[in-house]
């Protein structure tokens, strides 16, 4: 497994990967991403990918760098490589390009509606530091509300 920058090549690679991870949000109505929300995500920061070993992309993750602190998002793993480690693997990446970059702390932000996420985190060392209003990038479905839970780790 290889894991290296995202490349303009990738793109296709990066929105097919992260829609398949993320149907399991049923609340929000679309796909979770596409050539124009990647676009506008790669003016603020950049993607990480890691390579089959066979030219094939099975996971990704957005970084941004937030003076000396990182950001990742949108961590997707091609569902039939889940639970296999590469999610662990992608943080920790992110982590580590954030660190060399100068960064002294990691944040990340998980939706309340999806609780399997923060105890998942808390095992990668993050601790809950506050909420936020969630700001979807596509319309949540009627009836629904959300907002994120702010969590961080030292770097």
């Amino acid at each position: 497994m290889r894991i290296r920058l995202a490349t303009a090549a990738d793109t296709a690679s990066i929105i097919s990967i992260t829609n398949a991870a993320f149907a399991v949000e049923t609340f929000l109505e679309g796909t979770r991403t596409d050539q124009t929300r990647l676009a506008e995500m790669l003016l603020k920061g950049c993607f990480l990918v890691a390579d089959d070993g066979r030219g094939h992309i099975v996971a990704s993750v957005y970084i941004e760098l937030r003076g000396r602190r990182g950001y990742f998002g949108m961590l997707a793993v091609d569902p039939s490589w889940q639970r296999k480690g590469l999610g662990r693997m992608m943080a920790e990446a992110a982590e580590n390009h954030c660190r060399q970059r100068g960064c002294n702390a990691m944040d990340i932000a998980v939706l309340s509606l999806r609780p399997e996420l923060p105890p998942y985190y808390r095992k990668l060392e993050y601790i809950e530091t506050g909420t936020e209003e969630f700001h979807p990038s596509r319309p949540l479905r009627a009836g629904v509300e959300c907002h994120c839970v702010r969590m961080s780790k030292a770097l």
